[in-house]
């Protein structure tokens, strides 16, 4: 009896490299945490802050509402009032607190030149911080 050889095949041979890919993906992931988490932590800053009288919370800022109608009359929060009356009563607002906002409301029919008009007693006033008050249009239905 004679027994013959069997051919084996090599089995696999063991990897020698690194597998990168599980390696990427916790790197990524621990990117993103710190991308997320660095902004909280730089604002974290605790303080304990001297006390004192003079220390005030900021207020939040005045404003005046100065409407101009179709018609070019003029109103100052609300109450009507000719040129020369709107240039004294800005100007006493000015004088209380120079950093007043005005928010002007013109309608749309009224001419430019009155709205430069009004703009101009209010600059004249010393009330150099002056907004445009608008209305979105209506939203399309679908």
């Amino acid at each position: 009896m004679t027994f013959g050889r069997l051919e084996r095949t090599p089995g696999p041979q063991p990897i020698s490299e690194i597998n990168v890919t599980p390696l990427v993906d916790v790197m990524l992931v621990l990117v993103v945490i710190f991308i997320i988490t660095a902004p909280l932590l730089a604002s974290a800053i605790r303080l304990d802050l001297p006390k004192s009288d003079a220390a005030k919370p900021v207020d939040t800022p005045e404003f005046v509402t100065l409407v101009v109608d179709k018609s070019g009359q003029t109103f100052l929060n609300d109450k009507a009032l000719q040129l020369d009356e709107l240039a004294r009563q800005l100007a006493q607002t000015a004088g209380q607190n120079p950093d007043t906002e005005v928010q002007l409301r013109a309608d749309e029919a009224v001419p430019y030149g009155k709205v430069v008009t009004v703009m101009g007693v209010a600059q004249k006033a010393g009330l150099n911080r002056i907004g445009f008050v608008a209305e979105p249009p209506p939203a399309a239905r679908p």
